[in-house]
């Protein structure tokens, strides 16, 4: 089973619960994704791996973005459909990068806007680089890998499936998440450790994961009130 299946197949009972809130400190932004959207986000961008670049089980797929909500999609799609996630980009199928990003080496690179609101970017991308947003959306809703994922798949670096999942687990016992948290994370989300910390630790205990980026220390105590967080993650 992947390693999105093994994090988001047990929240499916209750769709409409919000799983990754996301704020941005730099533009004044707050952007919820729910059990269902999440899942959409990344059947979407797991049918567009496979089907633009014939992503399969163990093929690498770098992931060149900060912590957002979009960023989410993009990793829970790579690792739905089996996708190795990365942090270098030589010699991946495809190497997601925010605006003005460079990757050296990817087959092909895909620019992600991070535009709050989801806009895709707007002008095309230079070089016959793809807009992520735009042509992702465009992908179905629901996948269903055409090949297997096992267990001992590489998933992110040097870790499997498996192993990325007990690491996110223990992570989670270490901070005291449980299912019943809401948490407030500053954690980037560099790979391998800050997508562990920051991202798979909570979702891997059934927590909810509130996420700000470029956070003022001042507004933190007002986001504790407003989300009702129980769990800091803070970098």
């Amino acid at each position: 089973m992947s390693l999105t299946e093994h994090l988001l197949r047990p929240l499916l009972s209750q769709p409409a619960k919000p799983l990754i809130t996301h704020y941005d400190d730099a533009v004044g932004s707050r952007i919820e994704l729910s059990v269902a959207t999440a899942m959409n986000w990344a059947a979407k961008t797991a049918n567009w791996l496979v089907e633009e670049f014939d992503v399969e089980p163990g093929d690498p797929v770098a992931v060149l973005l900060p912590a957002h909500w979009q960023t989410a999609g993009v990793l829970l799609g790579a690792w739905w459909c089996g996708g190795h996630v990365v942090s270098d980009p030589d010699g991946s199928r495809v190497a997601f990068v925010p605006p003005g990003g460079i990757a050296t080496g990817a087959q092909a690179t895909a620019v992600v806007s991070l535009d709050p609101m989801g806009r895709g970017l707007s002008e095309p991308p230079a070089g016959g680089a793809l807009d992520y947003l735009s042509e992702a959306r465009l992908a179905g809703d629901d996948f269903s890998p055409l090949v297997p994922v096992g267990d001992d798949t590489p998933a992110l670096n040097s870790s499997t499936v498996e192993q990325a999942l007990a690491e996110a687990r223990s992570r989670a016992a270490k901070a005291g998440i449980s299912a019943s948290d809401r948490v407030l994370s500053t954690v980037e989300w560099v790979i391998p450790d800050g997508v562990l910390e920051g991202l798979l630790a909570p979702l891997s205990a059934g927590a909810r994961l509130v996420h700000v980026s470029n956070a003022d220390p001042a507004k933190l105590d007002d986001r504790r009130r407003a989300e009702r967080t129980t769990v800091d993650l803070l970098s």
